[in-house]
């Protein structure tokens, strides 16, 4: 007994393939030439060959050529295992067109044979190594395999017309009776893989998949696989049509309910999968579903659990009181040996618990943690927050939870999540924020993240000061400064300046703390506290005399990262020092790509901006110089380029609105791109009728185009001032063309005046919006106050999802979104978007967008904006109720 226990382990630690080398492999390959052939020792070497094949290894041609060769001699034996390892060699080696003559015949012989796994192991290998001539050939005998009684060798057939459907598709759709025969067929696996085929072959004609779920959903389908495909074919067919307006009736849902009824597991969990998967579907259509899946639940088979519960874990995303019935059993999940199963559980339970079970819930996750993995820690995390969220009363249970599982073991990504939940509560819930900062308080003094403990004293110090009590969480600061890496030091000593200058009964205790840190062992802990101890004064006092550095030490950030990079890149040391309010503020998107030939892309400022700065500086460069243009002020904003031509036409044009307090200037980007014409005289005529608010004051031609270099002209109009004047204007190109003598390349006289109409250009309501981000929209919000506060609600209409309002309204405002909250979870039913930007005439706006949609697809929204001009909170929300 112990004999045989000890070679169980043996042969489970060792391959018989280990160490195998290619060349050892290819002499024992000579083997196939003997004339006594021994098929065990012949089988394997094949085996051996067919492993270095799937472990990567490349033949040679010769190499390749010389194995296939001696694996065709194989076909003299007679066994019936050594022909079934010569068919899959030859499917690994896939011969070239030559050489695949020469195994043609033994092949086509083999398919016609009385054997019937020499037929269905022939077809599949002939129909993956021939071309469509021989396929030509044999396509006869491939049709009857198809109707064949063997079930073997039909579903041979069957199969390889799946895959030749790719490479040869007219070929295989001629097979369509047959395939529709073999639908009918009694045996399981010819059944689903006809079925499968027939609706590849009609898959681009949707009248005929309607025709064919409509004549098999009347019970012609007895293979459970393929009425799983049945199923989904319905289930496209449902998202496809509408629904039955007068009846409210959804087309096949009766038959999807009826699968529910299945004697097979599998058919019965599509069915129900399917249904949950419904566009808009209600909650009475969903109830039979729920009730099956909920059986499941208390299945012996993991696989029936997890699909159950994994499903209604999508369900409770957007009907959480649908399957509140099933808390109970998925409660009893909670214990069970699959941890993905207890998962999937726990977090069902926390979309769809109600306030009352909060505590219970939490004494059973509490001991379900530590028996899981991080990656599963953080879906429990996730879930847990939006459990707050939803029930905000119940934060001191949820905070102390996560402030327990804060202190356990686990790795970088899950800790992140816990700090991440902590600082959304805290934002969200203002009876969190206290004992949510003393919670992260207490765990950067374990914490071994660098990282993580940067960015609690970073938000310390914007949520600390504004407590009841600021003075309890400086000692948790000040130990950073001695007990930490010095990249946590020089936080530290930020935030100790944070809160020195936003506390005044703080002030003097910061000061002498910060007068400690000037022995720091580190040069940026030394100047950091230097800097601030400058700022505060001598006497813990604030300098009055210097707003501007005040501000940009100790006020939010409002200043994209990436402008700040670039301009402090582009500074040169001099006398004249570093000018923070001469660093963009816009945020430019990158343009898509341009939809030109190589060598027709309108270069220079035609182009797409290449960094925000420089980009702005070229444009107010160019248009400063023109003196039609010299005294509209300021320019505030420039668009991407809009393309006013198609691709490879003669004429490359695009466009670039430049918007100023009281005018537009389009600038027309122009490329010739035809080799043999001069263009002259260059302008473009504007037509204004459909822009009543736009009258044209100037415009510059461009004197001379010639082949494949850009140049520009303008057109400029006036606008009331101040005001976010929308219009359309239709653009004609008009210019004199002269051809060019293509031996000595100059132009000929007597020049021929053209016309070119391009597409239409639009000033939309967002081209009066600059972007512009800010680190922390809360405390901007704050900050902004509420004197200007406009609050409406509007109804957006039918859309097909939540994301798609929210990217509408974005693109309606031309505003940037603040915080990753431009992202919308999938089938999510609420979301909310925080906007920040500038309006024409430099005054900040900030807006907070609640979107919430319902079962049939109607959007609303709540839209808030707080402004430093109460004309502008206004005017915000005519763009909303205009657009």
């Amino acid at each position: 007994m112990h004999d045989y226990a000890t070679s169980i382990v043996l042969t489970a630690e060792y391959s018989p393939f280990m160490g195998i080398e290619k060349g050892a492999v290819l002499q024992e390959a000579r083997v196939f030439n003997d004339p006594q052939l021994d098929p065990r020792k012949c089988s394997q070497v094949i085996t051996k060959l067919l492993y270095l094949l799937n472990q990567g290894e490349t033949f040679t041609k010769i190499e390749a050529t010389e194995v296939f060769f001696a694996v065709t001699k194989l076909f003299q034996s007679r066994d019936v295992g050594l022909r079934r390892m010569v068919y899959l060699m030859i499917k690994e080696l896939s011969p070239s067109a030559d050489e695949v003559i020469i195994v043609t015949s033994s092949l086509m012989k083999d398919m016609n044979s009385k054997t019937d796994m020499y037929r269905a192991n022939a077809i599949r290998v002939l129909c993956r190594i021939t071309d469509g001539t021989l396929l030509t050939q044999i396509e006869r005998y491939l049709k009857q395999a198809i109707v064949d009684k063997n079930p073997v060798v039909a579903s041979a057939a069957l199969v390889s017309g799946i895959h030749l459907l790719q490479t040869n598709p007219e070929i295989v759709k001629r097979w369509s009776n047959e395939v529709q025969e073999a639908v009918q067929s009694r045996a399981a696996l010819v059944q689903f893989h006809a079925l499968a085929l027939l609706h590849q072959i009609r898959q681009n004609d949707r009248l005929a998949i309607s025709k064919l779920v409509t004549s098999l959903t009347r019970g012609t389908v007895r293979s459970p696989l393929a009425q799983c495909l049945l199923i989904r074919y319905t289930s496209q067919v449902i998202h496809e049509s509408a629904t039955n307006t007068q009846s409210g009736d959804r087309p096949f849902y009766d038959f999807l309910e009826g699968c529910l009824r299945h004697k097979a597991e599998m058919v019965i969990f599509e069915a129900a999968r399917a249904i949950t998967e419904l566009s808009g579907v209600t909650t009475r259509e969903l109830t039979p579903a729920i009730t099956v899946l909920q059986l499941f639940l208390s299945s012996s088979k993991p696989v029936l659990r997890f699909a159950a519960v994994r499903t209604l874990n999508e369900v409770a995303m957007t009907h959480p009181m649908a399957v509140t019935n099933c808390n109970i059993d998925m409660e009893s999940l909670i214990s069970d040996q699959n941890r993905s199963i207890a998962t999937l559980a726990i977090t069902t339970l926390l979309k769809t618990g109600n306030e009352s079970s909060v505590d219970r819930l939490m004494k059973q996750i509490t001991n379900f943690m530590s028996d899981i993995a991080d990656e599963f820690k953080i879906v429990v995390v996730e879930a847990i927050r939006s459990l707050c969220l939803k029930f905000p009363l119940k934060y001191r249970a949820l905070m102390n939870f996560l402030s327990n599982i804060l202190r356990e073991e686990g790795g970088f990504e899950y800790k992140k999540a816990i700090v991440d939940s902590i600082v959304v509560l805290i934002r969200d819930i203002p009876e969190a924020k206290e004992s949510g900062l003393l919670h992260l308080c207490e765990f950067i003094e374990d914490c071994e993240f660098t990282y993580l403990s940067t960015q609690i004293l970073h938000f310390l110090g914007i949520e600390g000061p504004k407590t009841s009590d600021p003075s309890k969480y400086i000692r948790y600061i000040y130990n950073r400064v001695h007990l930490e890496n010095a990249t946590v030091r020089a936080a530290a000593v930020g935030t100790l300046a944070k809160f020195g200058a936003l506390v005044d009964a703080l002030k003097p205790r910061i000061f002498v703390l910060l007068r400690r840190c000037l022995f720091d062992g580190d040069d940026e802990v030394r100047d950091r506290a230097t800097l601030y101890l400058n700022t505060l004064g001598a006497d813990g006092q604030v300098v009055e005399t210097d707003k501007d550095v005040q501000a940009f030490l100790f006020g939010p950030l409002d200043i994209p990262l990436v402008n700040l990079e670039t301009s402090l890149k582009k500074y040169e040391p001099s006398e004249k020092p570093f000018d923070i309010n001469s660093v963009p503020k816009e945020v430019k998107s990158q343009p898509l790509a341009e939809k030109k030939a190589p060598g027709k892309k309108p270069t220079g400022l035609g182009a797409p901006p290449a960094g925000p700065p420089s980009a702005v500086d070229g444009y107010e460069r160019i248009l400063s110089s023109i003196p039609e243009f010299s005294n509209f002020g300021k320019l505030f904003k420039s668009s991407a380029p809009v393309e006013l031509t198609e691709a490879e036409t003669e004429y490359a044009i695009n466009a670039v609105k430049h918007i100023f307090d009281g005018h537009v200037i389009f600038q027309y980007n122009c490329t010739n791109t035809m080799p043999y014409q001069l263009l002259e005289n260059v302008t473009v005529i504007v037509d204004a009728s459909e822009a009543e608010e736009f009258s044209e004051v100037a415009s510059k031609a461009l004197r001379s185009l010639p082949y494949d270099s850009p140049g520009q002209t303008f057109v400029a109009f006036e606008k009331p001032e101040g005001v976010p004047a929308v219009g359309k204007f239709s653009n004609m190109l008009r210019f004199i063309v002269n051809e060019v003598d293509p031996t000595t390349g100059e132009a000929e006289d007597g020049g021929v005046e053209d016309e070119y109409q391009l597409e239409d250009l639009e000033v939309f309501a967002a081209d009066y919006m600059k972007k512009v981000a800010v680190s922390n929209f809360r405390s901007a919000w704050e900050s902004m106050g509420p004197d200007f506060e406009r609050v409406d609600e509007y109804g957006l209409g039918p859309r097909e999802s939540l994301a798609e309002a929210v990217a509408t309204v974005i693109s309606l405002l031309g505003m940037q979104p603040c915080e990753g909250t431009e992202v919308v979870q999938s089938n999510s039913r609420s979301h909310t978007c925080l906007l920040s930007g500038v309006f024409i005439g430099n005054v900040r706006v900030l807006g907070r967008l609640q979107f919430g949609i319902d079962g049939t697809r109607e959007v609303a929204m709540k839209l808030a904006v707080r402004s430093e001009d109460e004309s502008v909170s206004d005017a915000i929300h005519e763009i909303i109720a205009s657009g």
